[in-house]
């Protein structure tokens, strides 16, 4: 994402990476090292995206949202304005009704969190971007605050509805987030 970042020219076009990740606990850039409440043997990688930490894991979808904000002439509360709405139309395909919370960016269902946004900006281009709960292990999340919140109750699509396929809710949510984007 870096790299592709730092390559892009003004006719360079925008992509969207989706894909899933090992286990992992990633801490962004403003992450306290006190929102990591004990080691569960789960490597903790500091990366550059803004946000504090988050669990990734099988059966969750991440998209790398790599745009070019300045073509697309919106800064970064609309970009993530527009992106917590692709999800939340995501979710009413699943006659799920998804909400924002003030101040705590991602999308939440039941005042459970069931998406995460961290994005970083460097010369007007985006990389980073969200994770997607849909069928995983969420145990790791009580090892953390996720995304620096005490006591923050996560969730997943399919212990909302019998969706489980990861791939099928990439192939929906790269849809929405076209549509949005």
């Amino acid at each position: 994402m870096q790299a592709f970042t730092a390559a892009r020219g003004p006719e360079t076009e925008d992509e969207l990476w989706l894909c899933q990740h090992p286990p992992t606990f990633t801490q962004g850039l403003a992450g306290k090292p006190e929102h990591l409440l004990r080691d569960i043997g789960i490597p903790v990688v500091k990366i550059d995206r803004g946000g504090q930490i988050t669990y990734h894991g099988p059966g969750q979808l991440v998209a790398y949202l790599l745009l070019d904000l300045r073509r697309r002439n919106y800064g970064i509360r609309t970009l993530v304005q527009r992106i917590e709405q692709a999800m939340i139309d995501l979710l009413g395909e699943y006659g799920i009704t998804g909400a924002r919370r003030a101040g705590a960016p991602g999308v939440y269902v039941n005042d459970a969190k069931i998406a995460a946004l961290g994005l970083r900006i460097k010369n007007g281009c985006c990389y980073h971007g969200l994770s997607f709960n849909v069928a995983m292990d969420l145990s790791p999340f009580s090892a953390i605050n996720p995304c620096g919140y005490a006591d923050l109750t996560v969730t997943q699509l399919s212990d909302l509805c019998a969706e489980n396929s990861v791939d099928r809710v990439g192939n929906k949510l790269a849809a929405q987030l076209g549509k949005k984007l």
